[in-house]
């Protein structure tokens, strides 16, 4: 067996012990109300669904850190994404500058396997300096607003679990 596939036997084998199972459900208000979620060349219907998809995506990932049978209800209230929205010759473009910061407001409930309240709150969180932070990995669609998101979720959703 080579190496790679001993190790990923391992993997395998022992990530049942570290897998946690909390779980997500996202809800939002009305996005024609939203600060700023709109888009550049694109139809608004489809945008709007593009955000909502992967702004579930990630509060459903980084739940699943969460210890088994938690839950995390959030309902998102305001998003005003990085940058603004400007023409650009003919088109309209997404311009980010650091005078456009993100900022994202949404209120949660989170309870434990036997539906006991932990903690709930309306949060609004936003990133000021967020030009001035490395951007790590791959450049994703809403990095800003995803990275605001889940430095929230480790600093002050988990200790709370803890």
């Amino acid at each position: 067996m080579t190496g790679f596939k001993k190790l990923f036997c391992v993997i395998a084998m022992s990530s049942p012990f570290i897998v946690n199972a909390g779980e997500a459900s996202v809800t939002w208000g009305d996005l024609k109300d939203f600060r700023d979620v709109r888009p550049s060349n694109e139809v608004r219907g489809s945008y709007h669904k593009r955000i909502q998809s992967q702004f579930e995506k990630h509060f459903m990932e980084l739940s699943a850190q969460l210890p088994d049978g938690y839950k995390l209800g959030v309902k998102v209230t305001d998003i005003d994404l990085a940058g603004d929205v400007n023409f650009s010759g003919s088109r309209e473009m997404r311009i980010v500058k650091p005078i456009f910061f993100p900022r994202v407001e949404f209120n949660y409930v989170l309870t434990d396997g036997a539906g006991k309240l932990i903690d709930k709150a309306d949060v609004s969180i936003k990133d000021m300096s967020f030009m001035d932070k490395i951007k790590r990995g791959r450049d994703e669609e809403f990095h800003y607003e995803k990275r605001l998101i889940t430095e929230w979720f480790d600093k002050e959703l988990m200790p709370k679990i803890q």
